[in-house]
């Protein structure tokens, strides 16, 4: 007759199977630690330059959760249309970080459907370059590294308004990831202020503020709108400018096609490069610094 399974052997069993079962979660990334109040801050960013400056500012900060409201291969928003599942993400969200300038034309509807939700417009405050005729101002002030160090200060500022509990900890965060932009500027103003050569011809307006800081001279802009085809005449002149001015180097975006820069590139033996203005790539606290620190790499070699 089979022997009853002692009681202290089954709780053991139990015990270390509950163990193991945890041990195996380990795999799943942890959800964030809750505040106080057992709720988790939200915050939501537009899209992917201002989802890193967020992530860095929120950087370990317990109970606090950045998630990117758009793809990571959205690009710039010009044109964004909102859709359904955009608005459920801000709806469970307290704080949505915009890059502003003219960039989310979307947001007075954000405003109109869920007005409780606080807004941080990260270029406040950030001179802006007018557009020519009707176009509005220039959106794309993260492509300075200056303007970049302003739109971290103003997200850890605004942060630490709508969240005091954690000030000090966004305040902190801020000035760690300020620090490392600027190191980063300063070695590019070490390599880029000695070149004579700055005459550069770009394929959509992403580039002035970069090209400001760092006295590049844009000497035209083939494609305006992203994505769009330059005309057979836009083409020829730009062609003739490329001779006229003996400009060695197209700078494309690795975001759109290169048709037109290789085209010009054929007839006037100048180089295609790829410049980025930093508005896909990898979702990664550095990512901002890598981005531009192969873009240092990239104006070196094309200017030298």
């Amino acid at each position: 007759m089979r022997k009853p399974v002692p009681l202290f052997f089954i709780t053991a069993l139990l015990l270390s199977t509950v163990i193991l079962l945890s041990s195996c979660g380990g795999q799943s990334p942890a959800a964030p630690e809750k505040k106080a109040d057992g709720k988790t801050f939200t915050i939501v960013t537009s899209f992917y330059p201002i989802y890193i400056s967020a992530m860095n500012v929120a950087k370990d900060v317990p109970g606090v959760k950045v998630v990117n409201m758009t793809q990571k291969t959205t690009g710039c928003l010009h044109d964004y249309q909102l859709i359904p599942d955009d608005l459920k993400t801000l709806s469970e969200a307290q704080v949505f970080i915009i890059n502003g300038a003219g960039m989310e034309a979307f947001v007075d509807k954000v405003v109109s459907q869920l007005p409780n939700l606080k807004i941080i417009e990260a270029s406040k405050g950030i001179p802006l370059i007018k557009g020519e005729g009707e176009e509005g101002d220039n959106p794309h002030v993260w492509v300075s590294i200056s303007n970049d160090i302003q739109q971290t200060k103003n997200i850890g500022l605004q942060l630490a308004a709508l969240d005091p509990d954690h000030a000090a900890q966004y305040s902190a965060n801020t000035t760690v990831y300020a620090a490392k932009l600027e190191e980063l500027q300063a070695r590019m103003h070490q390599t880029l202020d000695g070149i004579k050569n700055r005459d550069i011809i770009t394929f959509h307006e992403a580039f002035p503020y970069f090209a400001q800081e760092f006295k590049l001279n844009i000497a035209t802009v083939i494609e305006r709108e992203p994505g769009s085809e330059p005309s057979a005449a836009e083409l020829a002149e730009t062609i003739e400018t490329v001779r006229e001015a003996k400009i060695k180097a197209l700078f494309a975006e690795p975001q759109y096609p290169t048709k037109a820069a290789e085209t010009i590139a054929n007839e006037t033996g100048a180089k295609v490069f790829i410049l980025d203005p930093v508005v896909t790539g990898p979702m990664e606290p550095d990512a901002y610094i890598k981005i531009m620190e192969a873009n240092l790499r990239t104006l070196e070699e094309a200017l030298k």
